[in-house]
């Protein structure tokens, strides 16, 4: 593969500064990461994405280099502030998890700028959460009230990097570090007590036919249960959407099989 080129920077958005990377040429592809991570969560995808399209990342509100602003802000006009400001009109989109639920929003918000959506175990605005994790909400505060990062690190690892099925000596190593890092980091950005986040209205799950362009649900089978069903239900609610299930991986899919998923992705992408 050749040397990748790219460009890094920051851009003052919704009055904070966003920070992202672009590389190659073609068609625009955008990647919206996990709430567990940051941009450097697709470095796998990055290089390799580049070789076709003109691949474009950045950290969330929050996450990474991006910081929260100290009024209203809505995640899902990110993506607009960013194509402005690299003369992009049109991409298609990949978010996992968080980034997931952005990218349907913005999906949805946008509709003329989205030409293809991959979604990844994605969230889903409006759906209500489960009594797992209504429990794991509870169990975060309760670390961070007491100012222990890396207990609430461990939670989130636990739930969304081994998952249900599976004990942290059975995860690649590498990949729990990776998100740990990214993880832990992002307790320690400060919000802005004014900070409000913009909620999509009418929310994403009462509208999920609107969605009219190629489609692509991602889950991984060690997942939660409530995610995998999530991901059945989005892909029988868009139409035509495609639905794959990678097996012996959980939340984190493009990071525990990155070549798999980046097979999927280009083949789905392919001519559209």
């Amino acid at each position: 593969m050749a040397e990748l080129s790219s460009k890094t920077g920051s851009l003052e958005a919704q009055g904070a500064p966003l920070y992202y990377e672009v590389a190659g040429q073609g068609h625009p592809l955008l990647l919206l990461h996990a709430g567990i991570a940051d941009s450097s969560m697709w470095d796998e995808q990055f290089p390799v994405f580049a070789q076709q399209y003109r691949t474009i990342r950045y950290d969330l509100r929050g996450y990474g280099r991006s910081r929260f602003p100290s009024r209203q802000f809505a995640d899902y006009e990110d993506p607009v502030a960013l194509f402005q400001f690299l003369g992009i009109q049109q991409a298609h989109v990949i978010g996992i998890s968080f980034g997931g639920k952005i990218a349907l929003d913005f999906a949805l918000a946008h509709p003329e700028m989205v030409t293809a959506l991959v979604l990844v175990a994605p969230g889903v605005g409006g759906m209500q959460p489960s009594e797992r994790l209504l429990r794991f909400g509870e169990e975060e505060d309760e670390f961070l009230s007491r100012g222990d990062l890396e207990g609430a690190t461990e939670l989130n690892l636990r739930m969304w990097v081994d998952g249900p099925r599976r004990s942290p000596d059975q995860v690649n190593p590498q990949v729990r570090q990776r998100v740990h890092d990214m993880q832990y980091h992002a307790f320690t950005i400060p919000a802005p007590s004014s900070v409000e986040e913009i909620a999509l209205q009418p929310p994403a799950i009462s509208r999920l036919a609107e969605i009219r362009v190629p489609t692509l649900i991602i889950v991984g089978d060690h997942d939660l249960p409530e995610m995998i069903e999530r991901s059945a239900e989005l892909a029988a609610a868009i139409p035509g959407a495609q639905h794959v299930v990678i097996p012996g991986v959980a939340h984190m899919v493009s990071m525990e099989q990155p070549e798999q998923f980046n097979r999927l992705v280009l083949e789905f992408l392919h001519d559209k």
